[in-house]
């Protein structure tokens, strides 16, 4: 539809004039100085029709009339839905929340307000997305399968696969690890994290075995066909296996398991993190662990581990139901 036309309205509010306007001005200048596609000026259209009407609503007499607070208001309802339209994606409701801003900043430009009132609203904030973890059963249905491949390689997947689950490292901590972060005797690893913040991590029993296994060997038949080098764990020509490769030994190990769920290297961080802490670990010990500078962002998995526990509680406690 073309950026002149009147701003949509998603009910029977009706946007007084000089808003309605001040949105064709602006749609307008979108369109001819900054050039914008007709998909996205049309979604603008949109998004600014459902805000003239919630201001329409709220009373306001034109956009001089609107505040940081009627601003604000109109951005939660982007998440939990109104009479003017249904509750909006994170993407979309971003969207909007760009098209009033830029819509107050022209206004400003163009002397119909005084004053920015939208200048410091931010988008609604996202939900928080659980860490996905899987269940113990099926990590160690993975782990079986990542040796069932062909020497050196199937030794070597084991071995990646069990410094993976048995330490929280991120793929390319567990690529980046040289023979010399290794000690089996302390069985402790040295990951390489964030910004090169290193950090000691125990290495359980069954990575301990599987990369000792690995080392006893296969190693040495990979050096074999490549120029060798401190990279723990190689691929066929010698080399540091790569992030993509590392990838690749875990889907296939996942397939060879027959786990239909997706998996990832993050996927055994995350149930690292969630086991640990069902099994009564500290979230400041699994702070350390995973190398995270907060504990903010650890906490994340005691949500998890609450989920867990009202599961639990739930299917025990003989006063659970109601």
């Amino acid at each position: 539809m073309a950026p002149d036309a009147a701003p949509d309205a998603a009910s029977d509010a009706v946007a007084p004039e000089a808003s309605v306007r001040a949105v064709r001005a602006y749609l307008d200048h979108l369109s001819v100085e900054r050039g914008l596609a007709a998909n996205t000026l049309a979604a603008y259209r949109r998004d600014l029709g459902r805000y003239l009407a919630v201001l329409a609503d709220a009373g306001r007499g034109g956009v001089g009339e609107v505040s940081t607070a009627d601003v604000t208001a109109y951005v939660g309802s982007l998440r939990t839905g109104d009479a003017h339209g249904p509750a909006l994606s994170d993407a979309s409701a971003a969207r909007a929340v760009v098209a009033v801003r830029g819509f107050h900043r022209f206004c400003l430009r163009e002397g119909l307000v005084a004053h920015d009132v939208a200048r410091e609203v931010a988008p609604p904030a996202p939900p928080m997305r659980l860490p996905k973890a899987v269940p113990l059963d099926r990590v160690e249905a993975l782990l079986a399968a990542a040796g069932g491949g062909d020497p050196p390689y199937g030794p070597r997947d084991r071995a990646l696969l069990e410094v993976l689950y048995g330490t929280g490292a991120r793929i390319s901590e567990a690529l980046g690890l040289d023979i010399d972060d290794v000690d089996l005797t302390a069985r402790t690893v040295v990951l390489a994290g964030k910004g090169g913040k290193q950090r000691v991590v125990p290495l359980g029993s069954y990575a301990a075995e599987a990369v000792g296994a690995y080392l006893a060997g296969p190693r040495s038949e990979l050096i074999g066909t490549g120029r060798g080098g401190p990279a723990l764990f190689l691929n066929a020509r010698g080399g540091r296996l790569s992030r993509q490769s590392g990838w690749t030994v875990l889907r296939s190990a996942a397939l060879r398991a027959g786990l239909t769920e997706e998996m990832s290297p993050h996927t055994l961080r995350h149930s690292f993190a969630t086991h640990l802490l069902d099994g009564g670990a500290d979230v400041r010990v699994v702070q350390e662990l995973l190398g995270h500078a907060s504990v903010t962002t650890t906490q994340v998995y005691t949500l998890v581990t609450i989920d867990r526990l009202r599961e639990v509680y739930a299917a025990s406690h003989p006063r659970a139901l109601d």
